[in-house]
């Protein structure tokens, strides 16, 4: 009988540990559900943690549950224990798929990519349909730099429906690093997908899209012949125009010359053909975002001429705005609505008054920047635009739409995980401070996918703030700020402290009261974090020479001067002295061109930061990666920026892509 009894409970037991793995798993599912709170979030880890101590004081030996405590330990930053739990799950139950890739997405947090690889293939030697292992090799893959074996597993885990948000992001990033020789149909569809993909920042795909559409249209042929047929029904082409920057010189030649094609049928006809309507707005679209960099002829000048005040003068009579439609997407094509005489008329219908067809168009280049302009109007700064024609006021820049992907997690974990920091005595929520945030991508999404901070984001370019602030409005973030450098100050002067600091595009020379190694020392208590990049842009052959024209004849920025700089450039483009700069993705807006020949970086900031953070009493070096992400030893590189701030005769860092990462001592 005492025998029956014991297993009797034995089988309880076995039954209670179901449930509490059942209970855990659930938990577990719910603490990494995007769409809950921080708040909400941690207290489902928690509750996950419990019933797996729960189930674990009852079967100690239970593998499930001790791999399942091993992700809530890799989540917390704890990885080490991690690692410990996957493999003793793997001890008590060899063969499990899950384990090896536990153990593969552990070796990935500890930056070892071949031993992920190796997990992973462990994984698919147990199951050879595991989906899961199939895509942690890809990114292992990808991690070593092997982007074309990376980017075909991830095209193979796409045709078996596999459409996971980690398979398109990977895929994406791969498709940056390939080279595209010659017209691919198969390349074509997978850019195709990844465009039509919500959640992917489709504008890292430029120069992807550009080389396939270069082959496609044959644009290194000078007798190509162009259909603006073919080019209307193009699905890559129209997308590419709706979502990214082309850097590719030959390709804008194209979208000028569609350009100039629609518009002289136009001409002839008087109307605009409904075949036509989705490219030129896809064109209308691209040209906003490059600032309308696009070149025009004359007679195209004097025809959109005529088209606005036609618009002016259906307006001012009272016409109906199906009447102004197809004035409106040509106009759009070659300057912003907003700048129009007709702007304000304008102004009696919303957004949503509009087709649907047409609002991206109107609200990039209507709606948004009536937003922009009111948000400008809190700032001081503002006054030095009152002198400018309102088509030289300055475009933001980099011009962005989508956030990257990322998992979501926290400022805390990453201190912990990626920089070996002991968190337990910070406090529940950390203050983020992006120096040179630009137009506020990296700043929102350090926001957006950190559940425990508060984000300051600093940039001189006011264009630039109004931006990001109508981005982060849109997104229903509260806990980022954008700032001008004068009130950044001003902040820090009145005592405020901040436990992390980013240092993005440094200032220009015009920013003759700023000191941005005093304001990141005045910023910063004992342990936190600075994180700078040794690269400076601008400094091919190309801007120097410009800069240089620049000073001697004392151009202004204006949008005349600054498409005359480009058309010079792009003239000569196949003159080595200007490869470089045409390569470059700020070269294709009018936005970009003003920061780099206009208002370059000023390298003296960049070079009195390291030589602050030299000092080894003061400032502790915790990591430093290379270009690919590597991680360095950081002894010679500290030992390297000493030398260079005692003026020894080294090879200097600025200038050298790295990413380092310097904790205030005190």
């Amino acid at each position: 009988m005492q025998a029956k009894h014991q297993v009797q409970v034995s089988q309880s037991q076995q039954a209670q540990v179901a449930r509490l793995l059942l209970q855990a798993n659930l938990a577990y599912g719910e603490s990494n559900s995007n769409g809950l709170s921080h708040i909400r979030r941690l207290k489902a880890r928690q509750e996950c943690r419990g019933y797996l101590n729960e189930a674990l004081a009852l079967e100690p030996q239970n593998a499930g549950g001790l791999g399942l405590l091993g992700r809530v330990e890799m989540d917390d930053g704890q990885l080490e224990k991690a690692h410990t739990l996957f493999n003793a799950s793997l001890d008590h139950q060899p063969g499990q798929v899950q384990q090896y890739c536990n153990l593969g997405y552990w070796a990935l947090k500890t930056e070892r990519p071949a031993l992920a690889e190796q997990y992973f293939l462990q994984a698919l030697d147990c199951d050879r349909q595991s989906a899961a292992a199939f895509c942690g090799v890809a990114h292992s893959k990808r991690l070593q730099g092997q982007f074309d074996v990376a980017y075909l597993h991830y095209r193979k885990l796409l045709e078996t429906s596999a459409e996971w948000d980690s398979v398109f992001s990977g895929m994406l990033t791969c498709a940056q690093h390939l080279e595209v020789n010659k017209a691919d149909s198969a390349l074509a569809q997978d850019a195709i997908a990844l465009l039509q993909r919500d959640g992917l920042p489709h504008q890292e795909l430029g120069r992807f899209v550009s080389a396939i559409i270069h082959h496609q249209y044959g644009l290194d042929n000078p007798d190509a012949q162009i259909s603006l047929e073919a080019a209307s029904e193009d699905e890559l082409l129209i997308l590419a125009l709706q979502k990214t920057l082309m850097p590719n010189p030959a390709v804008e030649e194209l979208v000028t010359m569609l350009r100039r094609a629609i518009i002289a049928e136009v001409a002839q006809t008087v109307e605009l053909r409904d075949e036509l309507q989705r490219l030129t707005l896809a064109i209308a679209q691209y040209a906003d975002r490059t600032g309308y960099a696009l070149a025009a002829e004359d007679d195209e000048e004097r025809l959109v001429s005529a088209i606005n005040d036609s618009i002016q003068a259906q307006l001012a009579l009272g016409e109906e705005q199906d009447g102004l439609i197809g004035s409106l997407m040509i106009s759009a094509m070659y300057g912003a609505l907003f700048h129009q005489p007709f702007a304000v008329q304008l102004g009696q219908w919303n957004l949503v008054d509009w087709p649907l067809a047409l609002q991206p168009v109107l609200a990039a280049s209507y709606y948004d920047r009536a937003e922009e302009e009111a948000i400008k109007q809190n700032f001081d700064e503002k006054a030095e635009e009152l002198c400018l024609d309102k088509t030289d006021v300055p475009q933001a820049w980099p011009s962005w739409s989508q956030l990257a992907y990322r998992t979501e997690s926290s400022l805390k974990t990453l201190m912990a995980t990626e920089l070996g920091l002991d968190t337990e005595n910070l406090p529940a929520t950390l203050r983020i401070m992006i120096c040179g945030a630009q137009s506020g991508q990296r700043a929102i999404e350090l926001a957006g996918y950190l559940d425990d901070v508060e984000v300051i984001a600093v940039d001189e370019s006011l264009a630039n703030i109004a931006k990001a602030t109508r981005m982060a409005n849109e997104m229903g973030m509260d806990n980022i700020v954008f700032w001008p450098w004068s009130i950044a100050q001003r902040f820090v002067a009145d005592g405020h402290q901040v436990h992390w600091i980013e240092v993005g595009r440094l200032p220009s020379q015009a920013m003759t009261t700023l000191s941005l190694a005093a304001l990141v020392n005045d910023a910063t208590g004992s342990g936190a974090v600075v994180h700078m990049h040794t690269a400076i842009a601008e400094q091919t052959s190309g801007d120097k020479q410009i800069r240089k024209l620049v000073s001697e004849h004392k151009l202004q920025p204006t949008r005349q001067t600054l498409r005359q700089l480009r058309r010079m450039v792009l003239a000569n483009r196949n003159d080595t002295a200007w490869q470089d700069l045409t390569a470059d993705a700020d070269f294709y807006s009018l936005g970009g061109c003003r920061d780099r020949w206009f208002r370059p970086q000023d390298t003296a900031q960049l070079k009195e930061l390291m030589a602050m953070a030299s000092n080894e009493v003061e400032w502790k070096l915790v990591k430093a990666r290379d270009v690919d992400g590597h991680s360095l030893a950081t002894g010679p590189v500290q030992k390297q920026i000493q030398a260079e701030a005692l003026g020894s005769e080294v090879q200097s860092l600025m200038g050298q892509n790295l990413s380092v990462y310097f904790l205030k001592r005190r």
